[in-house]
């Protein structure tokens, strides 16, 4: 049986140079337990690298839940904290990833060397890794909780990068075929045809689609994807093309709030189906004046019914609708014996929309409900290479990165048929709008490059570089309304690394290293110093300061046949935090407007490690502590504090994450089960307002029928554990109760079969 897997690596086992070693091949049918706990690690813990490294692989991957997004798989690494409102961690609403304390859009994220931007939901630069590759097809996953390497194609990561890679084609014919079915009627279908010869064409193609009912409320999330690869060897030089489609649709989870929870309980949601409800709560909100919109139903009363108190405590529906399509393609060669070159073109094309039923804007017809929007399309494309030279004891590398970014924002009004009839689904993209309130385009350049070396002076290695990029963001208004239209650049061409590392010989090794990262601003009317208006925007375009960090890391790692580990500190130094708040009085209409409004230090520590016990077992566990603290009370441009928070834990950065595992995989049977434990998390900046620390406990255990055939059971949050999931998903305010938060996903069991040959 333990043939049912073989791993092939195409390159080294850290891929430390994303543009020339992308590709893992996992010579398997489908990706199973196999090895897990026994001579391949769980975990590789990038021995040889000057800073703190860690990547798991399509083993891991596997014995997840089908379907999860390869963000979760990386949830157990010391400093990452995963956090998301369903199993699968595909809800886009709920997704998010913050390491060492910086949040998502802090940090950088691509595929395949591609970027991604920040991930973050209605993303202006990229996509959500989720809607880019099915989780069957990644070869490996690798966190740099730093700042990540120099050649890394981004302009987010101050604090850390995620690095998916797809695995290699095979060089013969296989088919694979996964069924899933499990809880709140979850389906999924997977289905890969792979061809190829081992010195010619090889390529694969899938499809997966997956559904399921929202485990609270009423409502549907699915997705259908389809992903192909091929690759072309040529003598020494290779070609390699990537092609995914992506059609998700999501219908969102209601925000709640400590208040909310406590009044309406944890299964509180929307109102939909029940549309006469919410007709009833806006007619309420209207005659009371709590939307500002016109009296519609005076019969309906001032009194809202049941428990509700507000017209915010539920909506009708809301939704995400994301459509992608991403391809690239890549050609890498060797120059000699000592050059190799690298070369990749992508391109994406976006068009999605957020849709929200909202009672503070009526229907033309009088209906006291519109559906509001906010609408995206992305079409960018960009070009990065390196060259890397074997001198010796010297290895240079030079490498750069160009992007254009077309990007297109709206926010439109779509009226409802009726007071007795919606008419309209929130799973379909609406059409003809009877209202735009605004509309702009924003035009991103970014030009990227890096210069490294790493010496080799035998038992100590030492790497030097950096990188510099300019990127300029330009917005021009549609339809014109408050927001500002201007250009305005960040700059930065020198971003220095040090690092160095020393092997004691034996199986330990020390490291130690620094990095400087900035980062670049974000071009959006809800993000960034576009979402003020025009005053605001000619009061900051000259003097607003990107966001920089300075990592200082040092650790030690220690590899054997039995264990595998490594222990860390660090310290970040965040300068020139970027805040949208008031520039002055309200009283005489200052603009809300993005300013620099101090500074954040973090201190950790890290340990990870992974012992095979022997007869089949293995143990996994890794621990973090951080303590991030902001260093200055916030200020307006005029001087006036908005909120005292200078010593106070930086939002959403928990100090203890914990996480274990017992894996066994012996014979035909494998499982594993793991528990994944956070502390405390504030949601205001004062601290005042928190949500307790939770653990969960997820399983899996599998059983292989035939070489070729499993099938494998998975629990999510076993003992069904009643927690928030995700914090700030409204925004975060200074202090008080605020409508930001959502419920985990309770306890849910599924069950798949794996088919391949």
């Amino acid at each position: 049986m333990r043939n049912l897997i073989s791993v092939l690596l195409a390159s080294t086992a850290l891929l430390s140079h994303a543009a020339w070693a992308e590709e893992v091949e996992v010579d398997a049918n489908t990706a199973t337990m196999a090895d897990a706990a026994g001579e391949t690690e769980i975990v590789v813990f990038g021995q040889g690298e000057t800073k703190q490294v860690q990547e798991v692989g399509a083993r891991d991957i596997a014995v997840l839940l089908p379907g999860t997004s390869p963000i979760r798989a990386i949830e157990k690494l010391p400093s990452v904290n995963v956090q998301s409102a369903d199993a699968f961690g595909n809800y886009e609403w709920s997704t998010r990833v913050t390491i060492r304390s910086f949040n998502q859009n802090q940090l950088g994220f691509n595929f395949d060397g591609i970027p991604l931007g920040d991930m973050s939901y209605g993303n202006h630069n990229g996509l959500h890794i989720s809607r880019v590759v099915s989780p069957e097809n990644i070869g490996t996953v690798r966190v740099t909780q730093g700042s990540g390497s120099l050649g890394t194609q981004s302009t987010n990561n101050l604090g850390g990068t995620v690095e998916t890679f797809s695995m290699d084609p095979l060089d013969r014919l296989a088919v694979q075929a996964n069924a899933t079915y499990g809880s709140d009627s979850t389906i999924r279908g997977f289905v890969r045809l792979n061809a190829g010869s081992a010195n010619g064409l090889r390529g694969f193609v899938s499809y997966g689609y997956g559904s399921t009912d929202k485990y609270k409320g009423n409502g549907q999330q699915d997705q259908h994807m389809v992903n192909a690869k091929v690759v072309l060897p040529l003598g020494e030089a290779a070609l390699d093309g990537w092609f995914s489609f992506s059609d998700r649709r999501e219908q969102d989870y209601q925000d709640m709030s400590l208040g909310m929870l406590a009044r309406l309980g944890y299964g509180s949601d929307n109102t939909y189906p029940d549309y006469a409800l919410a007709i009833r709560l806006a007619d309420v909100g209207n005659n009371r004046g709590d939307t500002g919109a016109p009296i519609s139903n005076a019969a309906a009363g001032t009194v809202y019914p049941g428990n509700y108190t507000s017209v915010d405590d539920a909506y009708y529906d809301a939704s995400g609708l994301r459509r992608d399509t991403v391809a690239a393609l890549g050609f890498k060669s060797r120059v000699g014996e000592d050059v190799k070159v690298a070369l990749r073109a992508y391109y994406h094309h976006n068009k999605g929309m957020g849709l929200w039923a909202t009672p503070y804007v009526p229907s033309p017809n009088g209906t006291p409900i519109s559906i509001r929007t906010t609408e995206y399309k992305i079409d960018r494309g960009g070009l990065f290479g390196r060259v890397d030279w074997d001198a010796g004891m010297n290895k240079l590398s030079v490498g750069g990165w160009y992007e254009t970014n077309s990007f297109n924002q709206a926010r439109r009004f779509y009226g409802l048929e009726s007071r007795t009839n919606p008419g309209r689904s929130f799973r379909q993209y609406p059409k003809n709008p009877f209202f735009t309130q605004w509309e702009f385009d924003f035009d991103t350049e970014t030009l990227q490059y890096f210069v490294e070396d790493r010496v080799d002076l035998g038992q100590l290695k030492i790497n030097l570089g950096w990188k510099g990029f300019k990127v300029s963001n330009q917005a021009t208004a549609v339809v014109a309304a408050s927001f500002p239209q201007g250009k305005i650049d960040v700059t930065d061409w020198f971003q220095p690394h040090v690092g160095a590392n020393l092997s004691l010989g034996g199986n330990t090794e020390l490291f130690a290293g620094f990095t400087q990262a900035t980062r670049s601003f974000a071009s959006a009317t809800t993000t960034g110093p576009f979402s003020t208006n025009q005053t605001g925007f000619n009061a900051i375009v000259g003097t607003l300061k990107p966001e920089t960090s300075d990592t200082y890391e040092l650790g030690a790692r220690y590899n054997s046949p039995m264990f595998n580990g490594v222990v860390g500190v660090y310290l970040v130094n965040f300068k020139n935090r970027l805040l949208s708040a008031a520039s002055g009085p309200s009283i005489v209409g200052s603009p809300s407007v993005l300013q620099n409004v101090g500074a954040v230090r973090s201190v950790g520590f890290e340990a990870v490690g992974d012992l095979k016990l022997g007869s089949g077992f293995g143990l996994f566990a890794s621990y973090s502590y951080t303590d991030a603290t902001y260093r200055n009370d916030v200020l307006n441009l005029s001087g006036t504090l908005l909120a005292a928070i200078k010593d106070k834990t930086v939002v959403d950065a928990p100090k203890h994450l914990l996480r274990g595992e017992l894996t066994y995989d012996q014979g035909p049977v494998f499982g594993r089960i793991g528990v994944n434990y956070m502390s405390k998390r504030y949601f205001t900046y004062t601290n005042d307002q928190s949500v307790p620390g939770r653990a969960i406990v997820d399983a899996s255990i599998g059983y292989r029928v035939t070489d070729g055939i499993e099938v494998q059971l998975n629990a999510t949050n076993l003992f069904d554990k009643q927690y928030l999931g995700t914090i700030n998903s409204g925004g975060t305010g200074n202090s008080g109760d605020r409508q930001t938060l959502l419920v985990g996903a309770p306890q849910q069991f599924f069950v798949t079969l794996k088919a391949g040959f």
